[in-house]
């Protein structure tokens, strides 16, 4: 399992009518990226209301789901097209544990937070209508991560699964869809938790 690419804003485009500028437009670096706290060195985020902070540092998305969308959609899926910071090979991101913990390289450690919510803006950028609804259905929405440890990363790096929290709730299937069983045995595990994510599980947990 290794990173294929570590991706960076290249220039701040318009975004959909009335939604300002975005920092969606990424592309691959060359040499090592420091990683701190809120993300890559380099990286920027326009829409902070809704996107960036500590427990959407960093954006990482699978290669093989790309290739898998370049064969739907009869199109290249370069990387950093989907606004991604890490290109993933070997990796099975969708299946990945709400809270699993990854060494990026030799010292970087994130934590798996939560899948990506697609937006607006995601699906200008694909020029595609009703992309929102389309990358939803597929879910393959690749996951958000914390960074736990800073230091640097390049292409190429290898990453490796630390820790394995004690529950089943995977990126994929909070994506899918809210199953207060497994939200509960995600609240149990005791696992770190991001403050909505937690709220929303004891939400769904009580319905169940």
């Amino acid at each position: 399992m290794r990173l294929l690419t570590v991706n960076v804003v290249e220039e701040l485009i318009p975004g959909p009518k009335d939604t300002g500028l975005t920092a969606i437009d990424k592309r691959p670096q060359a040499g090592s990226v420091a990683v701190g706290e809120l993300g890559l060195q380099g990286d920027s985020v326009c829409d902070t209301r809704h996107h960036g902070g500590p427990d959407q540092a960093l954006y990482a998305y699978a290669a093989e789901d790309a290739a898998w969308w370049a064969g739907q959609l009869g199109r290249e899926i370069p990387p950093g097209l989907f606004g991604e910071n890490l290109v993933t090979e070997g990796l099975d991101i969708t299946n990945a544990l709400i809270g699993e913990v990854w060494r990026l390289g030799d010292a970087v450690e994130v934590m798996v937070r939560s899948p990506r919510i697609p937006c607006i803006t995601f699906q200008h950028r694909m020029e595609i209508p009703g992309w929102i609804k389309r990358f939803h259905t597929e879910g393959r929405p690749g996951a958000y991560l914390k960074v736990l440890r800073t230091g640097t990363i390049a292409a190429g790096d290898e990453v490796e699964v630390l820790d394995r929290p004690a529950h089943e709730l995977t990126v994929g299937g909070l994506f899918g869809g809210q199953d207060p069983a497994k939200m509960q045995g995600m609240l149990d595990s005791g696992v770190d938790l991001a403050d909505d994510l937690r709220e929303l599980a004891h939400r769904v947990a009580a319905r169940g």
